[in-house]
């Protein structure tokens, strides 16, 4: 969605523009997550692009919460329309860019062997696109099917089979909903369960869309309004204002309204104070209590560990109802971990599980994970994973210092990147496509981030996280991932002082003429400018 977009609004700038894709078509997270049950969080209305009224007026969506499929094919249909394949270069994998101080430009080295140039690099590698993989003792010896749920194989058949589901965030819970009534048993193996709320999905009728497309500015300008980039607008009171019977009623609404909701348009205060979310944890859980028949069974569904919307919170379909099938078994690997993988099974500490197929939904090494794939190496040959190792450091979430014309967008500790929406997306390419305009006008070919100024920047974003209980939380969300070595300490990933703050910010650094970015002309006319001023000094 952001490498799209940003195709898009070069070329309409009259820049020479090489969009390098690793995939064999256009949709990013929507191409490579292909699973049973992959579909927006988001309602689908509020994901698409803005900057078409031609676009909007044209396509229309069949749900409230679009499938996969149906989102890939908007964005194959946003691709054709504006005619953006002719700049894209798929089956493209970038191994290493190396940065070239003569001459202010990068040297991209792709996977087959091919060599670009280019003065600016733009990255649109995702939050979310670096699969995290498990170390099991004995995984490749097993002799049926396994993968990582963002590299679900095409044309699998999973009816009458053992499947085993590792893992229960976001992309597990979609996955076990979808298959629980398909296959011929299920074992979910889960570590830490996550907090779920109901997705509410439905279809969207002709008179709705056309309703949703008269008054799409509207939505779209309440979206840029709220802090995350959704159309939730959080409610401004305290929860200690409002009565108990009042305050229960309310949640009751907006656990059966669709989307976020429950999260984002709740008391403001239960993501900041650990008594506000304590009584929301308790309703969320009374809901798992009444869904789920066995009651040993619930509590373990139960997240103990962290509270309700201070980890990635999962909107499901009916997933806790699943557990009420005598085809679902669900094992707690606190309780028995995995032991070893067979060639037929997964063992863990008590038993044997003979399946068909493995699915990991073990999420992702997110955020920083798809620049580590790169091997960035900047001004004398510094690496950007090494200046990385115990986390980014950015300016605005947009550079990092020592590696000048590098430009990430929905980047690291940006706040175009917490949702990773395209209204946050757009702001970001926005600033971005702004930024190259103004090089080019004043005859500037390097850009690079004070490191005075990503100090600061560092400071702000940890400041900001502070203020909240996912700052208290281990999740990815704060750099946490159990499968990945050495990923036990916090790391600044995110930005969370909301996507109002985070405009503002962007639009005051441009308007002061970039401040805090150091800004030069060509090498050449650098050397001339000071040759002059030599002789005007009367030197040689």
């Amino acid at each position: 969605m952001c490498g799209i977009y940003q195709l898009y609004r070069l070329r309409n700038l009259g820049v020479d523009v090489l969009l390098l894709e690793t995939g064999e078509d256009v949709g990013g997270t929507w191409y490579w997550n292909r699973y049973p049950g992959a579909r927006f969080d988001s309602e689908s209305y509020t994901y698409a692009y803005s900057f078409s009224e031609e676009l909007r007026d044209e396509w229309s969506w069949s749900e409230l919460f679009a499938g996969q499929s149906e989102v890939r094919r908007y964005i194959g249909y946003v691709a054709d329309k504006f005619r953006l394949r002719e700049n894209i270069r798929f089956c493209s994998t970038v191994t290493s860019a190396r940065y070239v101080e003569s001459d202010h430009s990068w040297v991209l080295q792709l996977a087959d062997g091919e060599v670009f140039t280019t003065r600016f690099i733009l990255t649109a590698v995702g939050v979310l696109s670096v699969p995290s993989m498990p170390e099991l003792s004995g995984l490749q010896s097993f002799r049926g099917h396994w993968f990582h749920s963002a590299r679900w194989p095409e044309g699998l058949e999973l009816a009458g089979k053992r499947v085993a589901v590792v893992g229960t965030g976001s992309s597990g819970v979609q996955i076990i909903s979808e298959i629980a009534g398909d296959v011929r048993e299920l074992f979910v193996f889960q570590r830490h369960p996550s907090w779920g709320a109901p997705l509410n999905n439905r279809p969207i009728d002709a008179k709705e869309m056309s309703r949703i497309k008269e008054n799409y500015q509207q939505i779209f300008d309440r979206c840029r309004l709220t802090p995350g980039g959704f159309i939730h607008m959080p409610d401004r009171r305290r929860l200690s204002e409002v009565p108990d019977e009042e305050r229960v009623a309310f949640w009751e609404e907006l656990y059966a309204q669709p989307g976020f909701g429950i999260l984002l348009a709740n008391f403001l205060d239960v993501a900041t104070n650990e008594s506000a979310n304590a009584l929301l944890s308790e309703f969320a859980a009374q809901k798992i209590r009444q869904r789920v028949h066995d009651p040993i069974l619930a509590e373990k569904l139960i997240p103990k560990d962290h509270g309700f919307g201070t980890r990635r919170l999962v909107l499901e379909t009916n997933y806790y109802e699943v557990y009420n099938r005598d085809n679902v078994h669900l094992v707690d690997l606190l309780e028995t971990p995995i032991d070893h993988i067979t060639g037929t099974s997964v063992v863990t500490s008590d038993r044997e599980y003979e399946v068909d197929v493995i699915v990991l939904a073990t999420g992702f090494d997110a955020v920083t994970g798809s620049f580590d794939q790169i091997d960035f190496a900047g001004v004398k040959g510094q690496k950007l994973r090494n200046k990385w190792a115990g986390g980014p450091i950015t300016y605005l979430g947009v550079q990092t210092h020592g590696f000048p014309n590098l430009l990430f967008l929905s980047g690291p500790q940006a706040g175009s990147g917490a949702a990773n929406l395209p209204r946050g997306i757009e702001d970001g390419v926005n600033w971005a496509t702004d930024l190259i305009k103004y090089l080019r006008e004043h005859g500037y070919t390097r850009i690079e981030a004070q490191r005075e100024a990503e100090e600061r920047w560092v400071e702000h974003v940890a400041e900001r996280l502070s203020k909240t209980l996912i700052g208290r939380t281990k999740s990815w969300f704060t750099g946490y991932n159990s499968n990945i070595a050495d990923r036990d300490q916090p790391r600044l990933l995110l930005y969370m002082g909301g996507n109002i703050l985070y405009r503002r910010i962007l639009a005051d650094v441009a308007a002061a003429g970039y401040e805090g970015f150091d800004l030069q002309s060509p090498p050449g006319e650098k050397q001339d400018e000071e040759r002059a001023v030599e002789a005007a000094a009367g030197g040689a």
